[in-house]
């Protein structure tokens, strides 16, 4: 069985060879089809990788108080659309909630973000505009899951005193001192010097961009030397027992309230974020991005199988001879069925093995293009195998009943 599978192999070639427009137009109908399925699924599970490190950076059991809920960031600008104007949470707004909230069951950041696009120097150059200054507290490392990776992070001294220390991503670091160890070494921020005591450990970019070119200051410092930004806080919660979570939720918005001393009636004039709402949202995005491209490739390949189908039955028809005299030399009508199939297998493998390559190569542009984080779709790769497979035995299958109906003698006759 083995060889006659061979033989039937080395056939299929040798007719792939002799029609060689019609095999070339058949694998790019394959081709197309698979390149459609793998290339859709790939940028998808790079948008899902997105998603999830999104997620992992907000860290889990966390929740904020902004200015507003659902805040979509895109290119370090915040926009939205209110139907209320909510006032920012301020500096005193913020230092009211830290020193009020007093729950050893959590801990609580204070930040806020001067500026987005800032340009750094050193002694010897300065860097391009991109980076983006954040006045922290000493928790803000732990609350937002941020690990250094060289030197040290914010002690409580160093915020309460003042001191002119800055934490930096990579970016920075391969930016301005190449290879060299930046700490203890100087930056200037707006005109001022800047010790680097530490080196945030990288992270992979998520929806809300890169998560490398931050510079962290002291809270105190970033208000004094940009006296100008406009007065709004993000307060971060992050909860140590997930057990306790939804209990300091309600106590934190209670305290909220009392900030901005809203009466029982009042709807809250401030945004809570909650890292398991967005995670809820997150995965309903991603279950239909993925329902998406599931459609669109068996559209594709629906779309492919037909036309495969169809070239198959006029090979059929091209070689009604051949056929008449392979049975009139003996061969049978499960012979006949098998060589037309493993023809229409080869060419459908054949196909997919050139779509397979080029959607990853798509799959790999868009993910870059998008910037999300390119990851090999192993999934998406097992089901163009399977969808293979399945277009193999649609496609081939009648066209192989076919030819191994014909009378011989009404073939050997056919001109």
């Amino acid at each position: 069985m083995l060889k006659i599978i061979y033989e039937n192999i080395l056939i299929a070639f040798e007719a792939i060879k002799s029609q060689k427009v019609r095999a070339i137009i058949t694998l790019l109908i394959i081709a197309f089809g698979i390149m459609a399925l793998v290339g859709t699924l790939t940028v998808v599970k790079g948008i899902d990788n997105n998603f999830s490190a999104s997620l992992k950076s907000l860290g889990s059991n966390k929740f904020s108080f902004k200015r507003y809920e659902n805040v979509f960031i895109q290119k370090g600008r915040h926009r939205q659309n209110h139907q209320t104007i909510n006032p920012p949470i301020s500096y005193r707004n913020a230092i009211d909630f830290k020193t009020r909230f007093n729950d050893p069951a959590a801990l609580v950041s204070l930040s806020f973000v001067p500026v987005v696009n800032a340009e750094i120097k050193n002694t010897k150059t300065k860097s391009d505009p991109k980076y983006t200054i954040i006045g922290v507290d000493e928790n803000y490392l732990p609350v937002n899951s941020y690990e250094i990776a060289q030197g040290r992070k914010f002690s409580n001294k160093d915020i309460i005193d003042n001191h002119h220390f800055a934490i930096i991503g990579k970016d920075l670091q391969k930016e301005l001192f190449d290879k060299n160890n930046p700490l203890q070494k100087q930056i200037i921020i707006n005109g001022n010097r800047f010790t680097i005591i530490g080196i945030l450990k990288p992270k992979q970019s998520t929806f809300s961009g890169s998560q490398n070119n931050r510079i962290l200051i002291p809270l105190n410092i970033a208000r004094s030397i940009f006296p100008n930004t406009n007065d709004n806080y993000t307060i971060n919660v992050a909860v140590k027992n997930k057990e306790q979570y939804e209990s300091i939720v309600a106590k934190a918005i209670a305290v909220m309230r009392n900030i901005r001393k809203l009466k029982p009636s009042q709807p809250n004039n401030f945004g809570l974020n909650r890292s398991d709402k967005l995670a809820a949202e997150l995965n309903k995005v991603s279950h239909s991005l993925t329902i998406f491209a599931f459609i669109i490739g068996l559209i594709t390949i629906l779309g492919s199988s037909i036309a495969l189908m169809n070239i198959m039955l006029v090979s059929v028809t091209e070689r009604t001879r051949e056929i008449g005299v392979r049975k009139a030399l003996g061969a049978n009508r499960i012979l006949i069925m098998l060589q037309f199939f493993i023809e229409t297998m080869v060419i459908t493998l054949l196909g997919g093995i050139i779509g397979i390559i080029f959607g990853l190569l798509i799959g790999f542009g868009v993910s870059k293009l998008m910037k999300v984080p390119f990851s090999m779709p192993w999934n998406a790769i097992e089901m163009a195998f399977l969808v293979i497979f399945i277009v193999a035995i649609i496609s081939g299958l009648y066209p192989a009943y076919k030819a191994a109906k014909l009378d011989p003698i009404q073939a050997l006759r056919y001109e």
